[in-house]
């Protein structure tokens, strides 16, 4: 029997298109809403709408997929979906109500297909996962690729024509998932499958969802403002797209080798390590918003902010959960991610205009360290060894 040859540049080139997308979304859409004359708390509320649909959306998309066992057809289903929503972006009025509606089609779609693209890349990978590293890269290197060309084209024309970049980027993406093949074997879905509650209350688990949901509560106030708190100051949309370029830079960087920090310290110290580097970020974005060096050292610690962090959970997560149970997990670890997002993106708006943007940061300083005094103050099991998956794998 022939071995289905992996479509490795096609997989590539979906993760470089998806990631492209939001290159051009993160950084540049409050901007665009900005430019449109919103006020921050109306921003705020907009920004809530992206991240919440993270709560439900891979859940649901999830779902669909391991009943159907064509997890290729859903994705093609949720691209061609969020095309959709951006050319409804050029064709409806840039109202409120219109916005919230497309806001929400948008980000539920983006947000539902990456976890099963996930899975399609690993079901294709099969036993070569170690080579789901170079894979993965290029999301990184198309999100550089978007934030920093954007950033220079916006300089020269106008920010308003991000819409019609963003409607260009996601056909691209439509139209690559186009030319990739559902996986020769992918696992059978159960009817019934076993609880997740006692693993959560394992204290590893339980803790890491604890100080998971504070540190993506802090970065609320960067992902949502940062780019307007850069703009406040002076800086150019080149330069913002510099900035952004770095954290992605860093990201890149921290992933090739997050596997042999993994080896040499334990888990409970570098997650001690990401959050204590955090709140050093959030504080550094605050106090120093003029000087461009320190903005640069701050996006380099997003390396340990998001790149490890993100390594670490999910090594911890292939670890403790089955794998019956490994999609209510990753849905589970999206959940909390988008409830503390939207939450703190809906808090960090309203309060932005009281208080200003360097108070929004040094409260996001102060949730990192809290984060971190949690797990200095953790019980903490050491991790054995399953002989199953983990992050390790994919780095």
């Amino acid at each position: 029997m022939t071995t289905p040859v992996v479509p490795a540049p096609r997989l590539a080139g979906f993760y470089f298109g998806y990631f492209a997308l939001m290159g051009a979304f993160m950084p540049y859409w409050n901007l665009y809403l900005e430019h449109l004359g919103f006020e921050k708390a109306i921003i705020g509320v907009l920004a809530s709408i992206t991240v919440i649909t993270r709560i439900v959306a891979p859940s649901i998309w999830g779902y669909l997929a391991d009943r159907s066992g064509q997890r290729m057809r859903w994705v093609r289903i949720g691209t061609l979906a969020q095309l959709i929503a951006w050319c409804a972006v050029l064709l409806l009025p840039n109202t409120l109500f219109w916005l919230a509606v497309i806001l929400f089609a948008f980000s539920f779609f983006q947000n539902a297909i990456l976890a099963q693209f996930e899975a399609v890349t690993l079901f294709w990978l099969g036993d070569a996962r170690d080579r789901y590293g170079i894979i993965r890269l290029w999301g990184s290197v198309g999100f550089i690729a978007a934030v920093f060309g954007l950033g220079w084209w916006f300089e020269l024309t106008s920010i308003a024509l991000l819409p019609l970049m963003m409607v260009g980027l996601a056909a691209l993406t439509w139209c690559i998932s186009m030319l990739i093949a559902e996986p020769p074997a992918q696992p059978v879905s159960r009817k019934q499958s076993s609880s997740l509650w006692q693993v959560l209350a394992r204290p590893n688990v339980r803790w890491f969802f604890i100080v998971q949901f504070l540190l993506l509560l802090s970065h609320a106030p960067f992902y949502s403002f940062y780019s307007n708190y850069l703009q406040a100051y002076g800086y150019s949309t080149q330069t913002i797209g510099l900035l952004w370029s770095v954290g992605v830079l860093a990201e890149v960087l921290m992933f090739t080798q997050s596997h042999r920090l993994m080896a040499w310290g334990s888990e409970r110290f570098l997650l001690f390590a990401c959050l204590a580097l955090t709140a050093l970020r959030w504080w550094l974005v605050g106090y120093f918003p003029e000087h461009l060096s320190v903005q640069i050292a701050a996006q380099a610690i997003h390396a340990f902010s998001f790149a490890l962090f993100q390594s670490l959970a999910m090594r911890l997560i292939f670890r403790e959960f089955h794998a019956d149970q490994q999609g209510r997990a990753q849905a589970l670890y999206s959940m909390v991610w988008g409830i503390g997002v939207a939450l703190g993106s809906f808090l960090a708006g309203w309060y932005w205009e009281q208080f200003g943007g360097s108070v929004m940061f040094y409260v996001a300083a102060g949730l990192s360290l809290l984060a971190a005094l949690l797990m200095g103050l953790s019980v903490w099991n050491t991790p054995q060894s399953k002989g199953s998956q983990t992050a390790t794998d994919l780095t």
